[in-house]
């Protein structure tokens, strides 16, 4: 499965804002349950201020068990799903 350009930008943005020191981690509150996030933002400049782009939050848990590579059963590539 190909990588959609859009995300390809976006991953090329905080990669950027990394290299450049530019990026953020807040305590949020999600939106639909109010539960706390903590959220990775990049960080840019305008003629107006600080612009802050929120990019994904931290997850909780065990990343591991909930991520299926596309090559594993279950995965994206067809071989279990």
């Amino acid at each position: 499965m190909a990588i959609p350009d859009h995300a390809r930008a976006n991953f090329s943005t905080l990669l950027r804002a990394a290299h450049d020191g530019n990026l953020a981690l807040m305590e949020c509150n999600d939106a639909v349950t109010g539960e706390p996030r903590y959220v990775i933002w990049a960080l840019g400049r305008d003629q107006r201020g600080i612009i802050m782009t929120p990019f994904g939050h931290l997850a909780d848990g065990n990343l591991y068990d909930a991520y299926l590579p596309p090559d594993a059963p279950g995965g994206l590539d067809g071989s279990g799903a």
